[in-house]
């Protein structure tokens, strides 16, 4: 659906442009968001990106950070901007449901919307998509849709870099997880010698935690951690009560999944957290085990194959034993 002709026209002069990406939106949500907002206002366009909630405080150093208007703090103006836009570019999300009450803005905004986004099953909201699952992040689609498809790397600034290059650390888990090509890390080495300054970086984003957080992060691996060894799998598990002991922020439980699944053996690991509204769950897994699969069949959710994340509106007690419920039918694939 990419119509790059179409799309360079409508770029060729000065625009009104919202950029959003999905709620709670972490590395690669604000990485693309932000990266591409520094590559537009280069070429003189009115850009604002508009999240529709608050995100994590190691994401808020990001290059024109503080041009990014929250929705649920600035309800009317967020939605004059999306009714004013010309162009809408959706970053890292391919359902309205993703952007919660934004979506209703977005869906009834005259504004020809451009998806930019590598999840399964887009939605079709769209006009324009830049779309690939095999892509390892947005921020990756970003890069390539600047550089591949507009044909300007010229506008690849140290603040274009070093937003696009927090985005593809942090979905590919520092470089790890098995969509990491060789053509990213070239991507990654041209992001670098356009000025992004990845030791900085990583510290920004890895490196500063608060002591709450590590006292957090103590307590679910001593106290909140299960291990069942006959299916491969390892579950955490928080409620409100803990979440509010240890005065955890937005983004400060991102990560906690992995430790899970770091254990020896372990192929496929649940993070359930008690939210106010609903209960969260956040799956990772290894090789070729379905972690979308469960989140889509038994939680109202989805995602990639090896990481993918659900919620449900029962109590936190349901959800883990709905989950513990659920292994059996996997048995086969985690033991493999």
């Amino acid at each position: 659906m990419i119509d790059i002709t179409a799309i360079k026209a409508l770029l060729a002069e000065p625009r009104r442009i919202v950029i959003t990406t999905h709620h709670k939106p972490d590395g690669d949500a604000m990485g693309s968001s932000l990266g591409l907002y520094n590559y537009l206002i280069q070429k003189g366009h009115f850009v604002k990106v508009v999240s529709p909630t608050d995100y994590p405080y190691f994401l808020q150093w990001l290059p024109n950070n503080p041009e990014v208007i929250i929705f649920t703090e600035k309800q009317e103006e967020s939605k004059k901007l999306v009714a004013d836009a010309e162009l809408i570019f959706c970053l890292d999300f391919n359902a309205l449901s993703r952007i919660n009450e934004l979506g209703d803005e977005v869906r009834k905004s005259s504004a020809i919307k451009i998806m930019i986004d590598h999840h399964l099953e887009p939605e079709g909201f769209d006009d324009y998509r830049y779309w690939n699952i095999g892509a390892c992040a947005t921020a990756q689609l970003v890069y390539d849709f600047i550089v591949n498809e507009l044909e300007e790397k010229q506008y690849i600034n140290k603040d274009v870099a070093t937003c696009l290059y927090t985005g593809i650390m942090t979905d590919s888990g520092s470089f790890r997880f098995p969509t990491v090509t060789a053509g990213l890390h070239r991507i990654v080495a041209d992001l670098i010698d356009a000025g992004a300054e990845n030791w900085r970086i990583h510290q920004q984003v890895y490196d500063n935690a608060t002591e709450g957080r590590l006292k957090f992060l103590g307590y679910c691996l001593s106290n909140k951690l299960e291990v069942f060894r006959e299916y491969n799998t390892a579950l955490i598990s928080v409620s409100k009560s803990d979440i509010a002991k240890f005065d955890i922020q937005t983004g400060e439980t991102e990560g906690i999944v992995n430790y899970a699944l770091s254990i020896n053996g372990i192929k496929l690991a649940a993070f359930i957290v008690e939210r106010s509204d609903r209960v969260k769950l956040s799956l990772r897994s290894t090789g070729d085990f379905p972690a979308n699969e469960i989140c889509k069949k038994y939680f109202d959710g989805g995602g990639h194959r090896n990481a993918a994340g659900g919620h449900s509106e029962e109590s936190l007690e349901q959800v883990v034993q709905k989950f513990k419920s659920i292994l059996p039918e996997y048995q086969k694939l985690l033991l493999l």
